[in-house]
């Protein structure tokens, strides 16, 4: 008589769905869009504005050469530390796309992993898409089947939780893991999944980011170990002391397999265009689309209230951490009609009086409805933004899927804007196009060094970097 399956088994036994001949053309094609976005992000924060780029380089040193690549940087290190390094940069302007039903950053940890052993590797490009797929895939279903909500309340950090899983199995992938071994690889990466949501008393903005980076080393570092024959738990989701015991005191396996191969995570990502947390998008674009369509100048405004999803409103209401707030983000925005991570870094209130009085007249609350419109699996990232002017007159804006999400989505020439904005001070337009190339045509490249090469810092371009003065 047959055995039954482990939970952890029966997600081994699917992960064969994302092998790169069976995903759709249009999964394809998101997954680039999502990687092309990703590095833009990445590449922005090695800009040597950001003190962040020499404590990884000093990192990536102390650990030792390697084959695969700091970008942005002339070192190479170890696997590990490089989706260590990376997926910190991945992260650190807090742009690259989300997840928001899961509320998982799943790229940010995703792709530096598969690009690391991929590197190493000197994989496929079409393999380290299907990769890319299945890693961002697992990140968004351990968070569902955890509960993204109970993970935040108990004061973890989805995207390092589950992340850690969606890294380890894209690297798997790559390393060519059998079933096995790829069981023993989600163990060990169960074993090392962590991240609390500490950070936000962390006004560096650095071990925010940092979370991101611990989930793809994490991840490369399971897989690693189980090709080398160390042994994990035999069933992480199951056994005695199951994961989702440990962190949100729950588990749904059918959240975690439902529709698989079916529906793809990477089809359903929010694509930023500013430095925010991506439950503050929505009521910026209301706010924004009010003051446009009405003259109104910050000064013309007397107060804004927002009304956000109840699930998530707590999250970015006063939030000590900037880009986590919307009060803040808000007031840039309406002064600066944009937010980029220079002003996540430096607070605007203390030189500009404006963005100060304008962010004391901003409040949100939770709404219930919003989060039931969303329905039971989809959470809501709407918002209903209400301005009244100084005249009197009170304007309202009902934003549900604002600009950048899948329903509403950025169109190729608006992420090709996004990433020459982003990457202007650290790589020239032609590196930039041939970036653009590499992506696009990864899918027919032997190996992937030809995009990782594209990533390195140019010698010129990096002795222009280290003359500009960085933001402390």
């Amino acid at each position: 008589m047959p055995r039954t399956r482990t939970r952890t088994q029966q997600l081994v036994d699917r992960l064969d769905v994302f092998a790169y001949d069976r995903l759709p053309a249009p999964v394809v094609r998101q997954a680039k869009n999502a990687l092309y976005d990703c590095l833009g992000a990445l590449m922005a924060a090695t800009s040597r504005r950001y003190p962040v780029m020499e404590l990884l380089e000093r990192t990536a040193a102390e650990a030792g050469t390697g084959p695969a690549r700091l970008f942005g940087s002339a070192l190479r290190t170890d696997a590990a530390t490089a989706a260590l390094a990376n997926g910190t940069l991945a992260y650190y302007c807090d742009i690259e796309s989300h997840h928001p039903s899961a509320n998982v950053h799943a790229i940010a940890v995703v792709a530096p992993a598969a690009l690391a052993v991929g590197e190493r590797q000197r994989s496929s490009g079409a393999d380290v898409l299907a990769a890319t797929v299945a890693g961002v895939d697992v990140a968004a279903r351990v968070s569902y089947a955890l509960g993204p909500a109970v993970q935040y309340a108990r004061g973890f950090h989805p995207t390092t939780v589950a992340g850690t899983f969606g890294s380890a199995v894209a690297a798997g992938l790559l390393l060519g893991l059998d079933e096995e071994r790829s069981a023993d690889a989600l163990g060990l990466a169960g074993t090392s999944a962590g991240g609390l949501l500490s950070w936000v008393d962390d006004p560096t903005e650095q071990s925010r980011p940092l979370n991101i980076g611990l989930a793809a080393q994490a991840g490369v570092q399971a897989a690693t170990l189980a090709r080398l024959g160390l042994r994990g738990p035999a069933d992480v989701f199951g056994g005695k002391y199951p994961f989702g015991q440990a962190f949100t005191g729950q588990w749904d396996q059918e959240a975690l397999l439902a529709g698989i191969g079916e529906r793809y995570a990477v089809g359903e990502l929010f694509f930023k265009r500013n430095s925010c947390c991506v439950f503050i998008p929505a009521a910026l674009d209301g706010l924004l689309g009010i003051m446009e369509a009405h003259g109104l100048r910050p000064d013309d405004i007397d107060r804004v209230a927002v009304r956000a999803p109840r699930s998530s409103y707590h999250v970015v209401d006063a939030n000590p951490l900037r880009s986590h707030c919307l009060q803040y983000v808000l007031a840039v925005a309406a002064h600066r009609g944009h937010v980029g991570f220079a002003d996540i870094m430096a607070d605007r209130r203390l030189t500009d009086p404006g963005i100060a009085r304008l962010g004391a007249r901003i409040t949100v609350t939770g709404d219930a409805a919003l989060d039931e419109r969303a329905g039971a699996l989809r959470q809501s990232v709407a918002s209903v933004t209400e301005v009244t002017a100084r005249s009197g007159e009170t304007y309202v804006c009902d934003v549900e899927h604002p600009l950048g999400a899948a329903e509403n989505p950025l169109s190729a020439a608006d992420l090709e804007r996004k990433f020459a904005a982003l990457t202007a001070d650290v790589l020239g337009a032609e590196r930039a196009r041939g970036i653009k190339a590499a992506v696009d045509g990864l899918d027919s490249a032997a190996d992937i060094t030809a995009l990782t090469a594209l990533l390195e810092a140019d010698p010129a371009e990096a002795r222009r970097r280290a003359a500009v003065s960085p933001v402390r």
